[in-house]
């Protein structure tokens, strides 16, 4: 499906059932088509959207700020003929599911954040990252990735270095992730707008007290991109905050864990009454 929304036309996927979720997406919608398990869809019409400037969708991806996303969101959510909606945002969208129900408290319902850093600041949150991983990851852990970015050639594609950097994103430290991410459509200019300029100064703790829309905030125990222990202390000041763990998880709990997942947000729907 496609919808005009100013000077751009955006794309979306669905399937499933029952409260709307939009699944936001910067590399295309096929791998989270593929990564968000089944389970979900006898509760949930899983919407993916393709963010303005990424996937299947047009404009320009550096126009794009919380208003413009907002307005991108909306529209979308009217064709789809709703009133409110929940937002899914994995890694640092996660931020920009936060921001549109800041934004829009009357349409969105609830907000999954999984994965995602309470600050946007990508020099910090690399610093921080790699001092968890130096002092919690095992040796076997450590070696592995020391062997898989050795073996990259030179100018490797970003395809190539996200799968290298499986024992950061991955509970299982020598899963092969290609498949995962095969149809991925990397828009240069969208990932460094979302990871640069636009979220650098984002804080969740920021005027906290305005994220009152239910939040449920999923995290990986190994999780080495973006680390479980950087919520300690911030989560406990968000009104309706929820933070659950994954013990088997890195960054991509939804694919390592599946039924967990969906037991989960499934339970979080309903003790919130999310969509209801």
């Amino acid at each position: 499906m496609n919808v005009r929304v100013k000077d751009a036309e955006l794309f979306y996927s669905q399937r499933g059932k029952g409260t709307v979720c939009l699944v936001l997406t910067a590399i295309g919608t096929k791998p989270y088509e593929r990564m968000i398990p089944a389970g979900l869809d006898d509760f949930l019409k899983l919407v993916f959207v393709d963010l303005r400037g990424g996937g299947r969708s047009s404009g320009n991806p550096t126009e794009l700020t919380f208003d413009v996303l907002a307005d991108d969101l909306e529209a979308i959510r009217s064709d789809l003929g709703v009133e409110r909606v929940a937002v899914l945002g994995h890694s640092i969208l996660g931020v920009l599911a936060i921001e549109y129900s800041r934004r829009c408290p009357e349409s969105v319902s609830g907000v999954i954040a999984v994965g995602t850093p309470p600050r946007g600041d990508m020099t910090w949150l690399a610093a921080e990252a790699a001092k968890f991983f130096d002092r919690d990851a095992s040796d076997d852990r450590k070696q592995v990735l020391r062997k898989n970015l050795s073996a990259l050639p030179q100018g490797a594609s970003m395809g190539r270095v996200v799968t290298a950097q499986t024992p950061l994103r991955f509970f299982d430290s020598r899963l092969d992730a290609t498949s995962l991410f095969a149809e991925a459509d990397l828009k240069p200019a969208l990932l460094g707008h979302v990871m640069g300029d636009w979220t650098h100064g984002w804080d969740v703790r920021t005027d906290a007290a305005s994220t009152r829309t239910p939040l449920l905030l999923i995290h990986g125990r190994y999780d080495y991109t973006v680390p479980y222990t950087l919520w300690r202390g911030v989560a406990e000041k968000l009104p309706s905050a929820t933070l659950r763990i994954f013990r088997r998880s890195g960054h991509h709990p939804f694919f390592e864990e599946p039924q967990a997942f969906t037991a989960a947000v499934t339970d979080w729907i309903f003790s919130y009454k999310v969509g209801g």
